[in-house]
């Protein structure tokens, strides 16, 4: 799960679907194109509302994308049109490239809609990215683990 400075948009994705699949047959993680946010929390907006939801992401950090991820994982989802670029920027080929998917393409194939960055906003922002993350990763669940 790829977004800005994971803490906000991509550590929420990464503890929903974390809920969603077996702990012992995937490995889940998430990652910043920038590095901000090295080492940090998420945002405490991000921790309210996965909290509300019966979630604790609280332990994670945030961490920088780096080339090795594309050996670490099999599927690369990024929130939007701008991780995608900064991601695709370091794929080493076209094996690379194929990993790298929208997440909200897995409730709306092939449109390449944002996950938007509720970081400037309230709350409701929050609220509201949780519900899309939520969706895609119900159908990234079924997907893995039918």
């Amino acid at each position: 799960m790829v977004c800005l400075g994971n803490i906000c948009r991509s550590p929420l994705a990464e503890g929903i679907l974390k809920s969603k699949l077996p702990k012992d047959s995937f490995t889940i993680d998430s990652a910043g194109t920038a590095n901000y946010h090295t080492g940090n929390s998420p945002d405490k907006r991000s921790i309210a509302v996965a909290r509300k939801n019966s979630l604790d992401i609280s332990n994670l950090r945030g961490r920088q994308f780096h080339v090795y991820d594309f050996d670490m994982f099999d599927w690369i989802y990024v929130m939007d049109e701008s991780n995608f670029k900064n991601v695709i920027k370091l794929a080493r080929n076209d094996e690379d490239i194929a990993k790298v998917k929208f997440i909200l393409n897995e409730v709306y194939p092939n449109q390449n809609h944002d996950v938007p960055d509720p970081y400037y906003g309230g709350d409701e922002g929050f609220e509201n990215i949780y519900k899309m993350l939520n969706e895609a990763c119900d159908n990234i669940a079924k997907k893995l683990n039918p």
